[in-house]
């Protein structure tokens, strides 16, 4: 059987990591990563590659940003000549990026069975990029590997059959677990380069409907100004929003707010299991909080990841900055909210994903 597993963006990477490993254990199964370079920064590629023990891409599509249209057609013509190549029997798409739907739409047209790992997650908003990518996605795909039991609800509300869906766990949480001990080794010398003693709050937001708009961007650093009165907040900021941040004329003068730079995903891993709350925007992040038992505030209207609030320790503060730090002033007086991790969270998800694709 040949695999090609398709990424695109850094999530990606944590979740093919763990399956790639599982399907190892298996002859017969030759397997090729293919990066789309959808989202490539080298020296950030570089690190989490070598962080997640990940062998280097065999195909690098090199596509870098665009458009939303222009960079799923470019990854749909050079992913097209890769698979008229190679003839895979599977291609494995990741998540919610331009990469998966490019790659599934490719290999549908081309009649090349397609497995969707983190299928079914819904945000029931049209208006998020990543929400088209998944409902198209899920529709064409002939295997649909979803994290909770949400995600299969979903599918079969959609009309998806039953038999092509397969509830295996969350992949993120395999790769956490993995390296969460690897992690706390690392959070004594981290927080003495960063100079943190105390305890502090962890700051991500990405989302362009939270960094794109100049008022919107002023809110939030303004409460998190506010917050960082109470506990100090590290936030490593891409240089894209701090881009943004120049164009608007935007500044943070506060010595308890401290912008850094972007970190591996060990270094972030082990601030954020320290942290005494989280503050993002990000999927991915309000899944491994949970999984962590962080309290974590969602800067969000909405999540495809609704198991994070109804089980775990996520809470949606929309766009409400003065909720926002309402939320954070509950956490710090003991507050928080409580959670527990979902079912099938426990480091196994890739291995119920491999013995499933070697029956097929």
């Amino acid at each position: 059987m040949k695999l090609i597993h398709v990424v695109g963006a850094r999530p990606n990477f944590m979740k093919v990591a763990p399956v790639i490993s599982a399907l190892q254990k298996y002859s017969g199964i030759a397997q090729t990563l293919l990066h789309t370079g959808q989202h490539y920064d080298a020296n950030m590629s570089d690190i989490f590659f070598r962080q997640l023990g990940l062998p280097e891409p065999d195909i690098n599509l090199g596509v870098g940003s665009d458009t939303q249209a222009r960079q799923t057609a470019r990854i749909m013509m050079r992913f097209e000549e890769v698979v008229l190549q190679e003839q895979p029997d599977w291609v494995l798409v990741y998540g919610d990026v331009n990469s998966t739907v490019a790659a599934a739409l490719v290999c549908a047209k081309l009649q090349i069975p397609v497995a969707h790992i983190e299928a079914g997650l819904r945000s029931m908003d049209r208006s998020m990029p990543e929400e088209i990518n998944r409902l198209v996605t899920d529709r064409i795909s002939n295997l649909l590997f979803t994290p909770s039991e949400d995600g299969d609800e979903h599918l079969l509300q959609e009309g998806i059959p039953s038999d092509r869906i397969h509830r295996v766990g969350n992949v993120m949480i395999d790769t956490l677990i993995r390296l969460l001990p690897t992690a706390r080794a690392k959070q004594d010398v981290l927080r003495q380069q960063l100079g943190v003693n105390t305890p502090y709050g962890l700051v991500t937001l990405h989302r362009p409907s939270n960094v794109d708009d100049g008022e919107m961007l002023s809110r939030i650093l303004a409460a998190l100004k506010n917050i960082s009165q109470s506990i100090p907040l590290l936030f490593p900021i891409h240089p894209r929003t701090v881009q943004r941040m120049q164009a608007m004329g935007l500044s943070v003068s506060s010595p308890t707010l401290h912008l850094i730079e972007p970190l591996g995903y060990l270094e972030f891993l082990a601030l954020m299991d320290a942290a005494t709350l989280v503050i993002t925007d990000s999927g991915g992040i309000q899944e491994e909080t949970t999984y962590l038992g962080v309290p974590c505030l969602t800067v969000r209207e909405n999540t495809e990841r609704p198991i994070t609030v109804t089980m775990g320790t996520n809470l949606l503060v929309g766009r409400d900055m003065q909720r926002l730090q309402l939320e954070a002033e509950r956490v710090l007086a003991g507050k928080a909210k409580h959670g527990e991790i979902p079912p099938l969270w426990d480091g196994l998800a890739g291995e119920r994903i491999a013995d499933i694709l070697s029956k097929v």
